[in-house]
């Protein structure tokens, strides 16, 4: 946006990965955001981000995420910004109950009234609040064929040195030719599916005559969403298992592997699924929103039913059996991807949107985006 004459104004807690996403020439400013419940500090949070608002005095505003999207579209709405937009990519509420489900709801709620579009990231997401959350349809708008920011295909692509790179972690594990790696990026969490691709994966081992890997790339957060005991002490003791950590660059680490699993309970269009895709990795996913726009039942991966151990045992066992059809769905994924969700595309889709919401919003002239 910056290279097409935008004032780019950005905002977001402090992180240790700020400094690998600011472009040169936008301005950051950090708000101690949680995401957490905290009343008291969210309180203050919108404060901080009225008065900024009030200093950038932008012409648009676009919020990402729960937290930042309520304090953002309120400040915002409190502001009179023209142009007010949320991006809705993915929904903790959809794994919550009673009276913490009912918080969320009135949360998203509110955050969609202060905004004057709302963006889900896929066609699951927008049928799931339109008809949980009763939002009028036409308050809703998908970019380009879904996904926040696309992926730079360009780079994620298989080379020669991507490929040493991930020989030499295989090689550092002591994984052999004929070893078999699932491998698994993001948080290692409960609602990811983390405990049941645990039990695929132990069951598969057992049956196994040939030694097969977990590759784990990602944090875990025992404090948000934590794994049972017994799915904590397997992944640190099992020697079958590595744990990567979060890793600034997963693309050695996911084409070290042979299968990518992703298992999660819910997502809004996760950009994970399009890596492994584009690095030509075939792919096991969960039939949830994001996940099933990515990947094409039989055709680029296989899909099955969240939550449910056995079917995704059956769906590892299949990929880890039949090499020919690895292949098969890994060149297919990357075509699909590529032509589907390119990052320059998403982009192009995300400047039009903002040109369309200035003139329908009669904006004499675009000036800053917060």
């Amino acid at each position: 946006m910056l290279a097409q004459g935008f004032e780019v104004h950005t905002m977001s807690a402090p992180g240790k990965e700020t400094d690998d996403v600011l472009a040169e020439g936008a301005q950051h400013h950090v708000v101690p955001m949680t995401r957490k419940i905290t009343p008291l500090q969210d309180l203050v949070c919108l404060w901080k981000i009225i008065r900024i608002i009030q200093q950038v005095r932008p012409h648009i505003v676009h919020t990402h995420t729960p937290k930042a999207g309520l304090l953002g579209m309120l400040a915002a709405w409190y502001c009179r910004v023209p142009v007010r937009m949320h991006t809705v990519a993915g929904l903790p509420l959809m794994e919550t109950r009673g009276a913490t489900r009912r918080l969320l709801e009135a949360v998203e709620k509110i955050t969609y009234l202060c905004a004057h579009r709302v963006y889900p990231n896929a066609e699951g997401l927008k049928e799931f609040i339109v008809q949980t959350l009763r939002v009028s349809p036409r308050k809703l708008t998908i970019i380009g064929r879904g996904s926040t920011n696309g992926i730079d295909t360009s780079l994620f692509k298989r080379t020669p040195v991507l490929e040493e790179e991930a020989a030499a972690i295989r090689q550092r594990y002591g994984i052999q030719p004929g070893d078999v790696v699932f491998s698994f990026v993001g948080r290692i969490v409960k609602d990811k599916g983390i405990g049941e691709l645990i039990r695929a994966f132990r069951r598969l081992s057992e049956a196994s005559s040939g030694r097969l890997f977990l590759l784990l790339i990602g944090a875990f957060e025992q404090d948000l969403d934590p794994l049972t005991p017994e799915d904590y002490a397997f992944l640190q003791q099992d020697p079958r298992v590595i744990l990567a950590g979060f890793q600034r660059d997963v693309k050695p680490w996911i084409m070290a592997s042979d299968v990518f699993v992703f298992p999660s309970y819910r997502e809004g269009f996760p950009n994970v699924v399009m890596q492994a895709c584009c690095l030509e990795v075939p792919c096991v996913v969960s039939d949830i929103n994001g996940c099933n726009e990515i990947i094409h039942r039989g055709v680029t991966g296989l899909i099955v039913k969240p939550k449910d151990a056995d079917a995704l045992h059956a769906a590892m066992n299949t990929l880890m059996q039949d090499v020919a059809l690895r292949q098969s769905f890994a060149a297919a994924a990357r075509s699909y991807v590529v032509a589907n969700f390119d990052q320059q595309y998403v982009w192009t889709s995300l400047r039009e949107e903002y040109y369309r919401q200035v003139a329908d919003r009669k904006v004499p002239q675009l000036g800053a985006s917060a």
